[in-house]
């Protein structure tokens, strides 16, 4: 009798932080295959139901990218972490003078960080996760702000900033999934997967 070849994972995502934080689950993506989509918000849309589509819609366009179907046997995970002021949803910072816009929105207030995730298995079908933690920075300073800026550590993160480098210490608190703020809920991930049939201890 033929064992059946294990299942592929393939991880639509370039992002270094999404790689090591599936590690911590004991998997090893079987490919990358990152997905050009367009992220503009829709009009009026809000926070959580963009960050739901985001991860869905980069799903679809990785199974697309790489011929995805039944028969090829692999589940496709996407995941989109989105920052939220209200019902404002933070830019992913490119440049110092959004990344301090956004960081003088948040100084002293709460947000939510909203991480969505997407598997699409071989069968074509989706299962969706969200996960969504509540944020508050300290009140900052010129000087800590000035400092921060200068690490550069903002760069193309959503709403300026990565809590899992030198901005953690200006956090006063977090309610919710810190591996969600750092890009991937693990708990979300995991329940997903094994929900999906992927084989996951």
């Amino acid at each position: 009798m033929t064992t059946p070849p294990a299942p592929q994972l393939v991880l639509a995502s370039a992002s270094p932080r999404r790689r090591e934080l599936i590690a911590r689950l004991g998997i090893a993506p079987d490919r990358v295959a990152p997905a050009d989509i367009d992220e503009t918000p829709y009009k009026a849309e809000i926070p959580r139901d963009y960050a739901r589509r985001m991860a869905r819609e980069k799903a679809i366009a990785a199974a697309a990218m790489i011929g995805g179907d039944a028969s090829d046997g692999a589940f496709v995970l996407a995941g989109d972490t989105v920052v939220a002021a209200g019902r404002r949803i933070l830019p992913k910072t490119e440049d110092e003078s959004t990344a301090r816009n956004c960081l003088e929105l948040l100084s002293g207030r709460r947000h939510r960080v909203l991480s969505a995730i997407a598997l699409r298995a071989p069968d074509g079908t989706i299962r969706e996760k969200l996960s969504e933690t509540v944020v508050r920075f300290k009140r900052l300073s010129e000087d800590e702000l000035s400092a921060y800026l200068a690490s550069s550590e903002w760069h193309g993160k959503a709403g300026g900033y990565a809590i899992q480098g030198a901005a953690e210490g200006l956090i006063a608190w977090i309610q919710g999934s810190h591996s969600g703020v750092v890009g991937l809920p693990l708990y979300e991930t995991r329940a997903l997967l094994r929900a999906a049939g992927f084989p996951i201890a």
